[in-house]
């Protein structure tokens, strides 16, 4: 038990140790609610290390559990050698990259086999509101202010920032409902214009089909 705890207090096994104890933090965060382990995915790009196909956070996880045991182990034999000084020194830094390698490898070949159980989502975007019926929040909505709800797809619901092109010519108040009809990528915010759900002609209805009489008969 001591050798245990010297090894994993040395380096570099306490490096991927005080990492292990992050990675368990967050997925204890992510168990009880407090965290969504999507939260990094659209940050990181994780095909420029050839483990992509999964979530980045999940990645990581393994490397980290995998590095953390990998090194812990060769600090163990480390421990059980004679080297000194320099020796050791050197030895040490050669165990912190064999465990990096080995954990890449070891991620690379597990990502390989389970990335088909991940299926490819374009991350969401602002523009998937386009076309959406909102619902104004602010007193009003101008040309250089105004706040509306909008549901998205899944029925989750955002906050998004909106304009009004001609503000004088309809009113948008609190409560009104308006139609997101573009995205204003440099002010980062929707153009709307008033939505009368009346006006809705709703879906195009099919065209009724005559049938044609047959031959002796009259229609």
């Amino acid at each position: 038990m001591r050798e245990f705890l010297t090894a994993t207090l040395s380096f570099p096994a306490v490096l991927f140790a005080a990492a292990l104890v992050v990675v368990i933090a967050f997925w204890l965060l992510v168990l009880v609610g407090a965290a969504d382990h999507h939260a990094f995915d659209a940050d990181l790009d994780a095909d420029l290390a050839g483990v992509g196909g999964v979530p980045v956070t999940v990645s990581v996880s393994v490397m980290v559990a995998v590095a953390w045991f990998t090194s812990l182990a060769g600090s163990v034999l480390l421990h059980r050698t004679a080297a000194t000084g320099t020796t050791r020194a050197a030895l040490a830094v050669g165990v912190l990259a064999g465990a990096l390698l080995i954990a890449w490898a070891v991620v690379r070949v597990l990502v390989h086999h389970f990335r088909r159980f991940f299926p490819d989502q374009p991350p969401p975007s602002r523009r998937d509101f386009l076309g959406r019926v909102c619902t104004v929040r602010t007193g009003s909505v101008g040309s250089d202010f105004g706040q509306a709800e909008v549901a998205a797809a899944d029925g989750s619901t955002a906050i998004v920032q909106v304009r009004q092109l001609r503000p004088h010519d309809a009113e948008l108040t609190s409560g009104s409902s308006g139609l997101l009809y573009a995205y204003d990528d440099a002010g980062e915010f929707f153009w709307v214009s008033p939505y009368d759900k009346a006006l809705d002609p709703g879906p195009p209805q099919p065209l009724p089909t005559h049938r044609r009489a047959a031959p002796g008969h009259t229609a």
